[in-house]
């Protein structure tokens, strides 16, 4: 099924390996074809990528975009390993990430773990001495 995608103004998508910006008005294309596609809003870099979440995150991301999943997933599991050892309530939602990415469903996994970045931040609110949660630089 084809993918209707609509972009502001600058705004860029990451389609295969190739970044497209639109550089005019709003415009709006039909993507058909299987390749990773993923909006400028939900890339994020390494600098960004400051708590447990957000590094598995950005695994998955590269998994995502890779042409072999594989290569990312001994870092993935590691950091997966070290979260829900931190936070053993993590590991309902790292149940149905693995079970997404075990699967070839690496978009899901992806939005999964936008779930579990805003779990992390309810985790280190609630807890005030942010044990073993704590962003880097605190």
């Amino acid at each position: 099924m084809p993918l209707k995608v609509e972009l502001k103004p600058g705004e860029r998508i990451l389609i295969g390996e190739c970044v497209i910006t639109n550089a005019g008005h709003r415009a709006q294309f039909v993507i058909d074809g299987k390749v990773p596609i993923i909006r400028e809003k939900d890339i994020m870099s390494s600098e960004q990528a400051n708590t447990p979440a957000k590094r598995i995150y950005l695994s998955i991301l590269l998994m995502y975009t890779s042409r072999d999943a594989r290569d990312q997933h001994a870092t993935y599991f590691t950091l997966v390993r070290d979260l829900v050892q931190a936070a053993p309530s993590t590991w309902p939602q790292i149940e149905i990430i693995n079970n997404h990415i075990l699967t070839g469903n690496l978009y899901k996994a992806l939005k999964q773990a936008r779930q579990l970045i805003t779990y992390e931040q309810e985790l280190i609110r609630n807890d005030a001495s942010g044990a073993g949660l704590r962003q880097d630089g605190e």
